[in-house]
């Protein structure tokens, strides 16, 4: 394979637009391009969780999902391409159920803490629904397939049980909201 980027600046961006995989340029705050970019940068903060110790079993995982994350960037990238599949949608449901099996049923809501993985597994899932949203703003402009909104959303909800997993691996526990407390 040939060098991709043998020159890391082209200027061709100065003015305020940038090349989609399919050649043509669009504004750099195109529906499109705020898609793409959430989704990149949803995979640093996966790079940043694969960063701290983490279970064996999770290493593995959360690596398969960079990479399609990647995958679902070119095809949010490339008008009318498709990267991820229903496969990819389901094989996330079962890590899904394979997870949260294992975990209480939730009677409070949690707050994003309990130990630096599971933080850093939440500040992730955040960032996975904001790209879920800027692709729903896409879909309303531009044809988007449902198998990736679904990868999107299917997504966040498994690493919201994986952070309650890792809360626990850690020994720190969930940090629960507590509604009643006192002010001041």
């Amino acid at each position: 394979m040939g060098n991709r980027l043998s020159r890391i600046y082209t200027r061709t961006g100065d003015d305020g637009s940038t090349g989609l995989g399919d050649g043509s340029r669009v504004a750099k705050d195109d529906a499109r391009v705020n898609a793409f970019g959430t989704v990149d940068e949803a995979n640093s903060a996966l790079g940043v969780l694969l960063a701290v110790a983490l279970p064996e079993d999770i290493r593995p995982l959360l690596t398969r999902i960079q990479h399609q994350l990647f995958d679902l960037g070119g095809e949010l990238c490339i008008p009318g391409h498709a990267a991820i599949q229903q496969g990819d949608v389901t094989a996330l449901e079962q890590q899904l159920d394979h997870y949260n099996a294992s975990l209480p049923a939730l009677q409070e809501f949690i707050l994003p803490a309990g130990g630096e993985a599971a933080a850093r597994c939440h500040l992730a899932r955040t960032i996975v629904r904001r790209a879920e949203r800027e692709t729903v703003t896409l879909a309303r402009l531009e044809p988007v397939r449902s198998e990736a909104l679904q990868y999107l959303n299917r997504l966040s909800d498994l690493l919201f049980v994986l952070a309650r997993v890792l809360a626990r691996v850690d020994g720190q526990g969930e940090v629960l909201w507590q509604h009643s407390r006192r002010h001041g």
